[in-house]
Order: C-alpha cells, then sequence, then structure tokens
C-alpha cells in the first residue's frame, strides 16, 4: 500500500463508523453481525486476526464475545480510532490493534485459528496467500466481500475461484438481508469461509 493510499484511508477514518456496517451503532445491525460471526467462526475461545480491522468495530465485537484479537491496518488513523473503542465501549476484553507495514511479519507462536476480513483483498492472489500462512492446520479465513455498486470488488464466483487456487475447500453465504447493512442494497455482499 502506498503512502497515498494510506493518506486516503486516514481521510476516510473521521466518517467511517458513519456507515451502518462499520460503527454498529444500531442494536440490530450489531446484532445480526455479532450472529453472523458466531456461526462463521471457531468456538470461543480462539485466536482471531482481524485484518484491515478498520476503526476495530468488529475485532471489539469478537473481544466482546471471549476471542483474543489482533486487528491489523494500514492506516494511522485507522488504528488510532481503534485503539481509542475499548475503553470508551466498555468491551470485556480489548482487542490488540496493529499497524500493518510492508516489513510485519506474525510471529510463528501467534498463528491464527481464525482470520477475518472485511473488504481487505486488494491484490487477491498474494493476500490469500500471506493470510493462509497465518492459520494452524485446523483455521480458516473468514472473508466478506461484495462486488460493490461502485463497480470495485470481487465478485462470488471470484473469491471462490481464488480461494480453490489457494488449495482451500470453501463455503459460500450470500450478505443481502438489510440487518447486515442497515438498508437494502443492490450489490452482491457474501460471506466466503475457507478452510485448510
Amino acid at each position: 500500500m502506498t503512502s497515498r493510499d494510506r493518506a486516503l484511508w486516514d481521510a476516510e477514518a473521521e466518517d467511517f463508523d458513519a456507515e451502518p456496517d462499520h460503527g454498529l451503532r444500531d442494536p440490530v445491525v450489531r446484532d445480526a453481525w455479532r450472529t453472523l460471526l458466531r456461526s462463521l467462526l471457531p468456538p470461543v475461545p480462539s485466536r482471531v486476526a482481524d485484518l484491515g480491522c478498520g476503526t476495530g468495530t468488529l475485532a471489539l465485537l469478537l473481544a466482546e464475545d471471549g476471542h483474543a484479537v489482533d486487528g491489523v491496518n494500514f492506516s494511522p488513523e485507522m488504528i488510532r480510532r481503534a485503539r481509542a473503542k475499548p475503553g470508551r465501549l466498555q468491551a470485556r476484553a480489548s482487542p490488540s490493534v496493529t499497524r500493518r507495514t510492508r516489513r510485519w511479519r506474525p510471529r510463528r507462536t501467534t498463528w491464527r485459528c481464525a482470520a477475518t476480513s472485511r473488504g481487505a483483498l486488494p491484490a487477491p492472489a498474494d493476500v490469500l496467500a500471506r493470510w493462509v500462512r497465518l492459520l494452524r492446520p485446523e483455521g480458516r479465513l473468514v472473508l466478506i466481500e461484495g462486488y460493490w455498486s461502485t463497480g470495485s470488488g470481487l465478485t462470488a464466483a471470484e473469491t471462490l475461484a481464488l480461494v480453490a487456487g489457494a488449495g482451500l475447500r470453501a463455503e459460500h453465504r450470500p450478505l443481502q438481508d438489510r440487518a447486515y447493512w442497515g438498508r437494502t442494497i443492490d450489490d452482491e455482499r457474501y460471506a466466503v469461509v475457507a478452510r485448510l
């Protein structure tokens, strides 16, 4: 990611949580995501990497459920806001939040039972290969992606092909229910759970 990309995401951070599925301020949306993540992730307690964690809302939600969570993001401003959240939201457990740089590598002792990502596949095949190396043999990747109305993103078919190319087994779940997004959507949004 370039310094320009980081600057763009830093600028997005101020209003990032205004989107219902980012800030999870609406109890209906928050409960929908909590229920979804419980159905996709291994049982509590698991070690989870929230890759491209934004302002840390999902990382916090997972920590509240009892997972050991490491949030990772390129944007210093997103990370600053994520680190400010646990005290404000009174989580039972605080996630660890880290700024990812080109040199960042997880230590072998921190391999995850699960890794989650929401819309964070900029160079999909390369990124996916790195993420697979994060997982223990029983681990899984939870990819929440979409082909957005803006024309960006990945279709479910593209994501499933990438996952198969990485040697993983995958399950696909459409996420069209307005409860996840706080509104009706007309683009393609989905979760893919990939296992070794």
